[in-house]
């Protein structure tokens, strides 16, 4: 019996299997179930299929078709392709059942519009930032009224000053605080800041050194006040006729050049310890003072705002008096600055906006004072006790009268070398 359809036969070389019938209908799906059910006559095996909205009915005469130039000894049904297509086309995938899945997810693409917002954002925040914090500053001090001004060195140099003014400060905060209610302000603290290549350099200017006030300018009245060789303690230049001659007795006494200025308040100093959460401290000797509250016991401990400033005020606990006191004022700042200055507040804006706005406002600078040079400030002051840094007091001889006198000789060194932005090799007492 004859087993091939329409009268085939196994010998005819010319209509074999894959090359093409006599007949007017291929081989059936049956028999061939890769050849699709609506080839004609004419159908190519090297074609590609048609699509299936193109696809005629079966039986139906099919036109001839052009040859793509493929060649003859490729066989279409090895690669495993199926004809008729899938639906959705595109960039979907074959699910292994000859049915196209959903389009694959364009990763990168989403990745780069999450990055591109996100740097958006922050940007958006960063200048929002920026130009709060600018308003917030109060720019009172104007250096452009100090007069007779040695000439500026290499890098940067701030007088920080803390002061005792209690603005702000209600009288429960003044109790609190152990303040006490003395009208006007004073210097409680005064340091200078040497910013430069060789690393940060601060000294302390103990409040009781004996200094010369030199001629000045009124800061509110403009007039002139010839110097008459007038000696006194420096914080006495600051009651005088505040900040500006402050800077005139400094610099005329020290013969550095101050470029910026900067002094915050008793309140303000407490806010900021208190906005981080309190800093740690490792006190290695107990000690008390009924004078500023303090009452530390030996140890590491994390001190609240109001601790805090009672651990810088105190000196009459301490043999060195004044002198010990700046040194433990330079330890705290150094340490709040470190423990400002990490991710964990500088990332948090719950931390962040109440720690700047703490301190920005009670903060007073000096009129060419930018937030740059605040931050770059603030990070010096942070690497103090790290790297190259170094904290020092004030080189001192001798006292006359109760005023501690600098050292002359070491006090030129000093500034020979912060003024050409050597590594300083002074030591201070």
């Amino acid at each position: 019996m004859n087993e091939w359809p329409n009268g085939w036969s196994g010998d005819q070389s010319g209509n074999r299997y894959g090359h093409g019938s006599g007949s007017a209908e291929p081989e059936g799906a049956r028999a061939m179930p890769q050849v699709r059910r609506d080839a004609g006559p004419g159908y190519q095996r090297h074609e590609p299929p048609l699509p299936p909205s193109m696809s005629p009915r079966r039986g139906a005469a099919v036109p001839p078709q052009q040859s793509q130039g493929y060649d003859d000894a490729y066989d279409g049904y090895n690669t495993g392709q199926v004809y008729g297509g899938g639906r959705g086309g595109g960039d979907g995938y074959d699910d292994g059942r000859g049915r196209a899945g959903r389009p694959r997810p364009q990763w990168g693409r989403r990745i780069k519009w999450t990055v591109i917002a996100l740097v958006a954002v922050l940007s958006v925040a960063s200048v929002a930032t920026y130009f709060w914090a600018d308003g917030k500053l109060r720019r009172k001090v104007d250096l452009s009224k100090v007069i007779d001004r040695p000439a500026t060195g290499d890098g940067t140099n701030y007088l920080i000053v803390g002061s005792d003014s209690r603005e702000g400060m209600s009288a429960a905060d003044k109790q609190k605080l152990h303040t006490g209610s003395a009208e006007g302000k004073r210097t409680d603290s005064m340091m200078i800041l040497h910013d430069g290549s060789n690393g940060p350099t601060l000294i302390s200017l103990p409040r009781d050194s004996d200094v010369e006030i030199p001629t000045y300018i009124g800061s509110d009245s403009g007039k002139k006040y010839p110097g008459t060789g007038r000696h006194t303690k420096l914080n006495a230049a600051y009651a005088e006729d505040g900040p500006e001659l402050l800077v005139r007795t400094v610099e005329y006494n020290t013969k550095l050049h101050i470029d910026h200025y900067v002094e915050i308040g008793f309140a303000g100093f407490a806010n900021i310890v208190d906005a981080i959460g309190g800093v740690e401290m490792d006190i290695p000797k107990a000690f008390k003072d009924k004078n500023s509250g303090a009452d530390f016991p030996a140890g590491k401990q994390t001190l609240n705002g109001q601790q805090a400033l009672a651990f810088v005020r105190t000196r009459h606990a301490f043999a060195g008096q004044d002198l010990d006191r700046t040194k433990n004022q330079q330890k705290f700042l150094a340490t709040l600055a470190s423990q400002t200055a990490t991710p964990a507040t500088v990332l948090n804006p719950f931390t962040l906006y109440p720690t700047m706005s703490a301190g920005l406002d009670t903060l007073i600078v000096d009129k060419d004072m930018s937030l740059w040079s605040l931050g770059n400030m603030f990070f010096a002051m942070k690497g103090v006790t790290g790297g190259d840094g170094k904290s020092m007091n004030m080189p001192i001889s001798g006292s006359t009268g109760g005023n501690l006198v600098w050292d002359k000789a070491k006090l030129r060194q000093l500034v020979q070398q912060l003024n050409n932005d050597e590594k300083v090799t002074v030591s201070g007492n």
